[in-house]
């Protein structure tokens, strides 16, 4: 699923960009990036298992849900006041800002659980691509919306099959 992400990370990006949705065009970039360290940190802790049958979960700490929360909050009014300065400096404006930074940040935030495998990265997914599916209808963007209930259904079996399939281990 990495190197899906990095094919559909490009295309959204292109998309996003034309829309002036400029902070999931960002995300999308970060999405690009992460794929290759998601990439890398998987294969490295497939070892930590002695079934491989099995998904290798981190425990999440009240202070990575802490930090995460901060950065989620301070980070999506930062965003979505650059983004507003943005269209200021002659930049096509952002008809939604706060939410497109919100999705953005959450989404960040999530993309970065998954990394560490966190179980909980789940949960993050599902509200995001809620959101996302709002940004895009009121967009106009229906297909992209389409796309994004396809997600949270994707998110909500993920969560099930990661309950399910997961073994709590201490990967660093």
């Amino acid at each position: 699923m990495w190197v899906l992400g990095i094919i559909t990370s490009l295309a959204s990006m292109l998309v996003f960009y034309s829309q002036g949705l400029y902070a999931s065009f960002g995300l999308n970039a970060y999405y690009l990036i992460t794929a290759f360290i998601g990439l890398w940190q998987w294969r490295k802790d497939k070892g930590a298992i002695e079934n491989t049958s099995k998904i290798h979960l981190n425990k999440l700490s009240w202070n990575v849900a802490g930090i995460s929360a901060v950065i989620f909050i301070g980070g999506s009014i930062g965003l979505a006041a650059g983004m507003e300065y943005m269209s200021d400096l002659g930049f096509k404006e952002n008809p939604m800002s706060l939410l497109d930074a919100s999705v953005a940040v959450l989404s960040a935030v999530a993309t970065w659980w998954l990394v560490k495998s966190y179980l909980q990265q789940w949960w993050l997914w599902i509200a995001a691509n809620i959101l996302s599916l709002a940004l895009c209808a009121a967009q106009g963007m229906w297909w992209m919306a389409f796309l994004y209930i396809l997600y949270a259904t994707a998110a909500v079996i993920g969560l099930i099959h990661w309950k399910k399939n997961g073994e709590y281990v201490h990967c660093s």
